[in-house]
């Protein structure tokens, strides 16, 4: 995609459908005059009068809980520096998302026409009674430092400047296990700090709480190294001044044990590097270039532990592992400020999360057999589902115990429920997704692209890397098409299987073909006129090789597309019958129901191995699963055979594959209702358990069932997901939209990655 197009694309993102990223959702009843006159008057008279007593019942009656301001007044946006406050907006909508996505906390973004401090800090604690906390963002140094000070003194709610602490915790704790990797101290270790900005002095401040010596750093800005005979320096740089005999950057690097680096890309060069103590460890975290180059550094120095502010290295030091947890654990006790002991609390967990056994979903997202705590893993992944569980918790104690805290938590295991429930509507399963493909990506040959949407879907496809296009279909048509959207990729294979041009590929296939099919009903002429057809084209291309995963039926009947490839691909060993699936990123977290596209009526046995491929297929996203098994009975309150198929098929499941959890049958408000389920089957298997699963007995129910939740709550859907082929082929809902085109690329490409993988180990 050529500069122009991702400036395009990024425009339309932000302006299409609606302008903006974030937007207020009632969260009460709103349908009738009585829910209206509860809203607002003359019921809204009650709370008003509530909080007038004692302001502090606004926690209970209004979301000042839950909202925190996001607020610059944009002197120092990204790279762009004082671009004003209206052009920030952007940046502080996005941070206002990360903050719901990543902690379920809700943000209004403030932009301030104010460069004076004294305005700024007025402005802020003027409106301050709205807001349970306050996210400073992008505000220059070395006013940023004068204006969070005195919001912190003079509030009695949490505020933080994200630029100076946010990148300070995250690296604090990759420096932590750093250092006990490379079996050295933190009281020890000589410190070499580029750049003297806000996330600069906080870094090496925080950095010294835990243990780091002021004689053992060297700070460095854009005038050289900071020494004490400099005229003019700020306090903040004044107090990081050495006295040592250390002009220059190259002087500072000899012997150092750490280089942190938020400055400037490459200005540290491998001499600089080689001339380090052993075991050397660099935080090059200028974006989007580094200080110096990854490849070039670890190259250099086969000894070196390094991270980077970026996705596409090891260890990356990404402010969203904390400042939305910060702020969840700050908010749910209610503190009167964020504090030191609060933010050493979340290294502290963040440092030790590192060392723990990481999650399958998290090694699938990052294409590792298993993440191991070590030199190319430092510091969690920002796709670690336990952030959520982990860090407020212990930023709340931290709370509790300096003093700040203004509520109690006594039920820790209860605020950790609580807490991961909140993440059930995060689309995270995506982008994992999107993640995983990306890592390893796949041919695709789309069987219908001259259809505008399809080549959308596959141009996305390719600009993210996700996987690589073939692309079927009129060959005039689909170039026009690709002029129209501005799809340049000159390495695009593009082939109609009518043309006179394909003869000798068609013949190959249908010789293919009918060497395949032969007792099977099909002559060397049928073969040759089916190889005119597109899904036949593209199934043979899978089968031989040719490809590596097949999608179609954006504008094709289901069982038309089904057909060949049931012929011609066929099921995976110990498979009786293919089946599909759908994942639904609901309220409630992703939801698997089986079968949604297949199985008209299927028995008990085929059922259980519905179950089967279905819990291989959650597997597959890096999910635990968790299966209910649907019925509009409950565990034998109805003797009918429709419930009783149910039954039998849990039976064969408990006895045959014990492994899987799995239990039922259960109506499916007791399948997703955890507590209801507990106290009315408190000896079901599935007990103090969440479901992500269902099986439903028949194919009305189960596509019934998802596309009514797809529809009422505009639920991303990602599927049907074909089960049970040897190899990945898919189909498209009639008419999905290009986003779920995309996603359904993207588990063809995972499903190719994992079957390649399942060949190699056999």
């Amino acid at each position: 995609m050529s500069k122009e197009s991702k400036r395009r694309e990024a425009l339309v993102y932000h302006a299409k459908p609606k302008p903006g990223k974030i937007e207020v959702i009632p969260t009460k009843k709103y349908a009738t005059q009585r829910d209206l006159g509860l809203a607002y008057s003359p019921g809204v008279a009650e709370p008003c009068k509530e909080i007038e007593k004692d302001k502090n019942n606004a926690y209970k009656y209004t979301n000042k809980s839950n909202l925190v301001a996001v607020i610059s007044n944009g002197t120092a946006v990204l790279g762009l520096g004082d671009i004003g406050p209206e052009a920030s907006k952007p940046v502080m909508e996005g941070k206002g998302l990360l903050f719901k996505i990543f902690a379920d906390i809700d943000v209004f973004d403030i932009e301030v026409d104010a460069k004076d401090p004294e305005t700024f800090i007025e402005t802020v604690k003027n409106i301050a009674n709205t807001f349970g906390g306050i996210n400073l963002e992008d505000i220059k140094a070395p006013e940023a430092f004068e204006i969070e000070k005195r919001l912190k003194d003079e509030l009695d709610i949490p505020v933080m400047h994200d630029d100076q602490h946010g990148t300070a915790i995250i690296s604090a704790a990759a420096l932590i296990n750093a250092v006990e990797i490379a079996g050295k101290k933190m009281e020890d270790v000589r410190i070499v700090v580029s750049g003297a900005g806000a996330a600069a002095v906080s870094c090496t401040k925080l950095y010294k709480s835990f243990g780091a010596k002021s004689e053992n750093i060297v700070m460095l800005d854009s005038k050289g190294v900071i020494r004490k005979d400099r005229d003019h320096l700020t306090p903040e740089k004044e107090y990081f001044a050495t006295g040592r005999n250390i002009h220059t950057i190259e002087d500072a690097m000899k012997d150092a044990d750490v280089f942190v680096g938020l400055s400037i890309a490459d200005i540290v060069s491998p001499e600089m590097l080689l001339s380090m103590s052993d075991n050397p460890i660099v935080f090059a975290m200028a974006n989007p270039n580094p200080e110096i180059d990854y490849d070039l550094a670890i190259k250099t120095r086969k000894d070196l532990i390094m991270a980077t502010g970026r996705t596409d290295f090891p260890n990356q030091v990404n402010n969203v592992l904390g400042f939305p947890f910060l702020f969840r654990g700050a908010l749910d006790v209610r503190a009167s400020k964020i504090n030191e002991e609060m933010k050493m609390a979340a290294v502290r967990a963040l440092a030790d999360l590192a060392k723990e056994p990481v999650p399958e979903q998290v090694n699938i997202a990052y294409s590792e057999t298993r993440l191991n705590f070590g030199r190319d893993y430092i510091i969690p992944k920002p796709f670690d589902p336990r952030l959520i569980a982990k860090i407020p918790p212990a930023v709340a104690k931290a709370a509790i115990e300096s003093g700040v805290a203004k509520i109690p938590i006594t039920d820790w295991q209860a605020y950790e429920d609580e807490l991961n429930d909140r993440m059930g509507s995060e689309d995270k399963i995506t982008r994992l997704l999107m993640t995983t493909a990306k890592r390893n990506p796949k041919r695709i040959v789309y069987a219908e692209a001259d259809h505008l949407d399809v080549l959308k879907a596959a141009q996305i496809v390719h600009d993210e890397g996700i996987g690589i296009p073939i692309l079927l279909g009129r060959k005039d048509v689909i170039i026009e098409l690709m002029k129209e959207i501005d799809f340049e990729a000159d390495n695009i294979e593009i082939i109609d299987p009518k043309d006179d041009s394909q003869k000798k590929t068609r013949d190959e296939y249908a010789e293919f073909l009918w060497n395949k099919k032969a007792r099977k009903g099909i002559t060397y002429y049928d073969a040759t006129k089916l190889l005119r057809e597109r899904n036949y084209f593209a199934t043979v291309m899978l089968e031989k090789g040719d490809a590596d995963v097949m999608l179609s039926g954006y504008s094709r009947a289901y069982p038309s597309v089904l057909k060949p490839i049931l012929q011609i691909i066929g099921k995976e060993k110990g498979v009786k019958k293919v089946a599909a699936t759908n994942v639904l990123n609901t309220a409630k977290g992703p939801i698997f129901i089986s079968d949604t596209s297949i199985n008209i009526d299927p028995t008990a046995e085929e059922l259980a191995n519905i179950s089967i491929m279905t819990s291989m297929a959650v597997k597959m996203f890096g999910i635990e699963p968790i299966i209910a098994m649907a019925s509009y009975s409950n565990f034998g309150s109805s003797t009918d055979p429709n419930a009783s198929k149910v039954k039998e098929a849990i039976s064969i499941l408990h006895k045959n594959n014990p492994e899987i959890i799995v239990d039922g049958e259960l109506q499916v408000d007791f399948a997703l209702n955890r507590k209801m389920r507990n106290e009315k089957f408190p000896f079901s298997k599935l007990k103090n358990m969440k479901v992500n699963t269902l099986i439903y007995p028949n194919l009305d129910a189960a596509n019934g069932t998802y596309k009514l939740i797809k529809e009422l709550n505009n639920t991303d859907s990602i599927g049907p997901i074909l089960m049970g082929l040897k190899k990945p082929a898919h189909i498209f809902q009639l008419g999905a939209s290009v986003d779920e085109m995309v996603n359904m690329s993207a588990v063809g490409v995972v499903d190719a990655q994992l079957k390649e993988k399942k060949k190699t180990n056999e």
